[in-house]
């Protein structure tokens, strides 16, 4: 321990001077000791001199160790407190954790076990991060090598989700140093998850090689196996929900769901609602859909809402499915008020064998970071926009209905239609007007682009994507770039750069959660 940054103890026992060999032990550490030998001085040392740490002896006479706790608590809130005794009673230990002791410890104690009560509650921090700043840097190692061979789909998805557990790991610890490691690793992953992509996408999709399970199959290679008509499950679409939000957001779900399956699936290009969602709930192909159903699929240039008959496709699908006869509901969360209003009815919900509950609020907030400045200060950069998703699950109409499900018995399976990622360098492209509007994908014509930043789709029939005319093509950025025309340039850059856009290729888009859930209760 460094001399110079000591930490102050303050020790509170009635019988203080038989403790002395405890006390020069600590000493001999590094740690400085203040001692009292009654509940008042204790106090009143609190109030006038800083400490990191009180040890507290429960039977003292006069004020006892409780009356002393709770005048500790009083004035110092956050010190930790360690509460010593005799007693193992259980009312007692239920009375000191109840006034948020740090630790109890039952007399007598050795130093040792002191020490490690003092590393738990002060230097537990310190000790976490140093470990898992090592660990990392070990598995940065083994990532690198990985990174270097031609990988499978199963390997880009145990890459992905171990890069994203360390993220979310080094960003407790607090060390900007390894943060800026990973967030460099990361973006390698991307350059190789694209050409990957690249190399492989259109062979997926025409059975040229083993293929991952995508957008349109989870349905039914995922879901149609949970139905049937005595059960009631609940399937959860959150938009534009990824990866490591869901693993945010896991903990606040710990004490009602068991996770029976934590899976990575692929959604098809572009990572975007029209296409992705449709997708999840035709089990078709974009192109599928506009021949099967053309009054249901709008391209991106007609008029109206994109994803306005997803229970019509839903329908279409189950019975496809041979489960035409199950008793289902649709349900879309577009707003705070339409949320309160589903949580007053779920009762309503159990008697049908699925319920599907799309919740747009992600996606909502990705796109008001785009445009309102607030939120785009409250969401600066990835773990922001991370922590902002976690707030707003915390107190959302989305965690009391999940709250509810787990009290019905009923299984639920959360998923996403895709993710998103903050980008960073512009791509510029040129078309005519009738070109999409998208950042991260492109459909047109007489496109002009810089073809080392793009995926180029020459025939969407390859991909089973709707051409508008027939010379249409289809462009999907990669990496972190965004698209920008030259003649609007600067505002493009200044308005979008470092936002949360989606569309392309990238892991954080690609890569997404399908969580089955079983309650607890």
């Amino acid at each position: 321990m460094n001399l110079n940054d000591r930490i102050n103890i303050l020790w509170a026992d009635d019988e203080i001077d038989l403790l002395k060999p405890h006390i020069m032990f600590l000493e001999l550490k590094g740690y400085t000791i203040k001692t009292a030998n009654n509940g008042l001085t204790a106090h009143e040392l609190v109030s006038s001199e800083d400490f990191d740490l009180v040890f507290l002896d429960e039977n003292m006479p006069g004020l006892s160790g409780l009356e002393t706790l709770a005048r500790i608590k009083n004035t110092k809130p956050n010190l930790p407190v360690i509460m010593i005794t005799k007693s193992e009673e259980e009312s007692i230990m239920e009375e000191a954790i109840g006034s948020k002791i740090s630790d109890y410890l039952i007399k007598p104690v050795n130093p040792k076990q002191i020490l490690l009560s003092i590393k738990k509650n002060i230097d537990n921090e310190r000790l976490i991060s140093k470990k898992t700043n090592l660990d990392y840097q070990q598995e940065f190692r083994k990532i690198g090598m990985e990174l270097m061979d031609e990988l499978d789909y199963n390997q880009w998805v145990d890459i992905f989700k171990r890069i994203t557990y360390w993220e979310l790991e080094l960003e407790k610890s607090g060390d900007n140093n390894m943060l800026s490691i990973i967030e460099m690793q990361k973006n390698e992953a991307n350059t190789q998850f694209f050409r990957f992509v690249k190399r492989e996408y259109k062979n997926w999709l025409n059975g040229g090689s083993a293929s991952p399970i995508m957008s349109h199959q989870i349905f039914k290679n995922k879901v149609a196996e949970h139905l049937n008509e005595d059960s009631c499950v609940y399937m959860v679409v959150v938009d534009n929900l990824r990866y490591d939000q869901w693993k945010s957001i896991e903990p606040y779900l710990a004490n009602y769901f068991s996770v029976t399956s934590d899976e990575v699936y692929f959604s098809i290009l572009p990572t975007a609602t029209q296409y992705s969602r449709n997708a999840i709930f035709s089990g078709l192909m974009p192109s599928e859909m506009q021949k099967i159903h053309p009054n249901w699929w709008k391209n991106d240039t007609d008029q109206g809402g994109k994803n306005m008959f997803e229970k019509d496709f839903l329908e279409a699908q189950l019975a496809r499915l041979g489960k035409g006869n199950l008793k289902f509901s649709f349900n879309k969360i577009t707003n705070l008020d339409a949320g309160k209003k589903l949580v007053d009815n779920m009762y309503s919900l159990s008697n049908n064998n699925l319920n599907v509950i799309v919740y747009n609020f992600v996606d909502m907030l990705s796109h008001a970071r785009t445009d309102m400045k607030v939120i785009k200060e409250l969401a600066e950069n990835t773990a922001a926009y991370r922590s902002l998703t976690t707030s707003w699950f915390e107190y959302s109409p989305l965690k009391d209905m999940l709250q509810f499900i787990s009290k019905s018995n009923s299984k639920l399976i959360l998923t996403t239609d895709h993710g998103t990622i903050q980008v960073k360098r512009p791509s510029k492209v040129i078309g005519d007007k009738e070109i999409t509007t998208n950042l991260r994908y492109k459909q047109g014509r007489n496109m002009k682009f810089q073809s080392s930043e793009v995926f180029e789709v020459e025939k969407p029939e390859d991909v089973f994507l709707p051409s508008v005319n027939l010379s249409s093509r289809y462009i999907f950025a990669k990496e972190d770039y965004f698209f920008a025309y030259p003649n609007n340039f600067n505002y493009f850059v200044n308005h979008y750069k470092d936002t949360f856009q989606h569309g392309g290729i990238s892991l954080e888009e690609m890569l997404i959660p399908l969580v089955v859930l079983k309650p607890k209760s």
